[in-house]
């Protein structure tokens, strides 16, 4: 077993493409007598700043080769790191060849992952994809009862600290964390890669699916405080909460940040002004206006009491007039793409509440994969990208809908693709007045719609329903025609749903006997 302590630090391989505190750690290590070798870029960085380097090359006998493709894959490096300092057979191996101990290895990865965020040629992808750096941090991670590695800048000074402490050592618990950190490192690069490759091959569901991703923020707790919870950046550049600046407020909770994710995606299907107001995943309101106060307004009349610590989402930049009137309410999270001072000003006499800004809208048709973890497993699926415009749209009633009819239907249908199902959404002049989600029957969807409609129009003083002549959507098929006949008593004149059932006909004679106009899409938007 290796020792808790390692004899002191003498030489060190570094090999770095982020040079961020790279001068002041390779002084400190100069200082405490450590040779240091590097290679290409970085030992000219060093040399730069007065630092005595050996090159790799000089230290191989062996020149870098093939555009620095080989550089540090060689047994003068690689038996230097791996040899375990305790065994003889080891000692006399190293001996016999003239290899000398490797005790410190700093490696960061050629930038893959940023260069395919930037939409580089194939052939420039392929240039970063750094072979010899995951090599070296391997080796020296298996090794790490001889061997620190460094992976990540932030960790200089904790190596530092410990040179300090112990007379130019290393402990086993730091070298063991440092060790746990390279190998999480490398697996989340090649994952980097090879979801990336599948990309260009076109194969979304490959053989071995690769997940990688960077620790973001670590939570206080999960859905509960029994439960821990951190939040993770996947690396897509796609607009939403994990690009997202907090310009003020408390730290983000993993309920806000699920929340907050399921309201932008939800107004980043209009083009018109939109706001949702959301809370527990699922919309309370939405609405459309010709400016951010009026859709505010509108989707806030749909459920009041339940916007009530909800989220907040615009698909616009956040003015003075909008931030006003959304702070007279108590809400957790407001999100946007951004907001002027008149409305940052406004928001920050609300100490607690956050404001995201993410510097765009993600692109709703947009390709991408969801993952949900099973026992022992994960569910993978593409995004649901799916929309649905008015040449989609089959009649299949006598009565043909209105224009009006069709608008709200459209945007009643592309709200209940953001609903948990079962999903009914009731709405009337681009805003929903009524909704009902994820009961096990649609007919208990369609009536909980309804009762909100009811109950907002008594919150509003108004004589009838909010559901008197407005649009139904549903996000699946109506089984039977007993969901279909709720709206129609709750006052509704039109709905939309995908269509399919076996009993379609009998769903179409009940609305020509209300006199209800239907359209069917042919697609169904089930969100569980």
């Amino acid at each position: 077993m290796p020792l808790d302590k390692a004899p002191p630090i003498a030489r060190a391989l570094i090999s770095v493409s982020d040079k961020s505190g790279l001068t002041a750690f390779a002084r400190f290590l100069s200082q405490h007598g450590v040779e240091i070798l590097s290679t290409g870029g970085t030992a000219k960085a060093l040399k730069a700043e007065g630092l005595k380097v050996t090159d790799v090359s000089a230290h191989t006998g062996f020149p870098e080769i093939m555009d620095g493709r080989v550089k540090t894959l060689h047994p003068m490096i690689h038996g230097g790191i791996l040899a375990e300092r305790a065994k003889a057979t080891h000692q006399a191996a190293m001996k016999a060849h003239g290899i000398q101990p490797i005790d410190l290895v700093v490696v960061n990865l050629y930038p893959f992952e940023a260069t395919v965020a930037k939409g580089a040629a194939f052939d420039d992808c392929i240039e970063n994809i750094d072979i010899g750096g995951p090599a070296l941090i391997r080796a020296a991670a298996k090794n790490h009862g001889d061997v620190t590695i460094v992976v990540e800048p932030e960790d200089y000074a904790a190596v530092m600290a410990e040179m300090t402490a112990h007379g130019g050592a290393t402990t086993l618990d730091l070298r063991r964390r440092l060790a746990a950190r390279a190998f999480a490192r490398t697996a989340s690069y090649d994952a980097a890669i090879a979801r990336w490759f599948a990309g260009v091959i076109d194969e979304p569901f490959p053989k071995r699916f690769a997940i990688g991703a960077t620790l973001k923020q670590t939570l206080r707790y999960g859905e509960n405080p029994h439960q821990k919870a951190a939040f993770y950046a996947s690396g897509e550049t796609r607009p939403g909460v994990a690009t997202a600046t907090q310009i003020q407020g408390k730290e983000l909770s993993y309920n806000n940040l699920n929340d907050t994710n399921a309201a932008f995606e939800l107004v980043a299907e209009f083009d018109q002004p939109a706001i949702a107001i959301i809370k527990h995943a699922n919309p309370c309101g939405v609405a459309l206006g010709t400016t951010l106060v009026e859709a505010y307004k509108k989707a806030l009349a749909c459920d009041a009491v339940s916007a009530f610590g909800g989220i907040v989402a615009s698909n616009r930049k956040l003015e003075g007039a909008v931030a006003r009137e959304i702070s007279k309410l108590f809400v957790e999270v407001i999100v946007a793409p951004e907001a002027d001072d008149e409305a940052r000003a406004a928001l920050s006499a609300k100490t607690n509440l956050r404001l995201l800004l993410t510097g765009g809208l993600p692109d709703p048709a947009a390709r991408g994969l969801e993952l949900r973890a099973l026992s022992g497993g994960y569910l993978v699926q593409e995004r649901d990208g799916g929309r649905i415009g008015l040449g989609d749209l089959k009649v299949v009633t006598k009565r043909k809908p209105s224009e009006r009819e069709l608008s709200d239907m459209l945007f009643a249908f592309r709200v209940a693709k953001h609903v948990k199902s079962n999903a009914i959404v009731y709405a009337k002049d681009g805003a929903t007045v009524g909704i009902g989600a994820g009961q096990m029957s649609r007919v208990d969807s369609s009536r909980i719609a309804a009762h909100k409609a009811s109950e907002a129009a008594k919150a509003q003083g108004l004589p009838q329903s909010l559901a008197v002549g407005a649009v139904v959507a549903s996000d699946a098929f109506f089984p039977f025609a007993d969901g279909l006949l709720a709206a129609a008593e709750a006052g509704a004149t039109a709905v939309i749903q995908p269509g399919g059932s076996m009993r379609d006909a009998e769903v179409i004679a009940a609305a020509d006997d209300k006199g209800l106009a239907m359209v069917f899409t042919g697609m169904r938007h089930f969100r569980h």
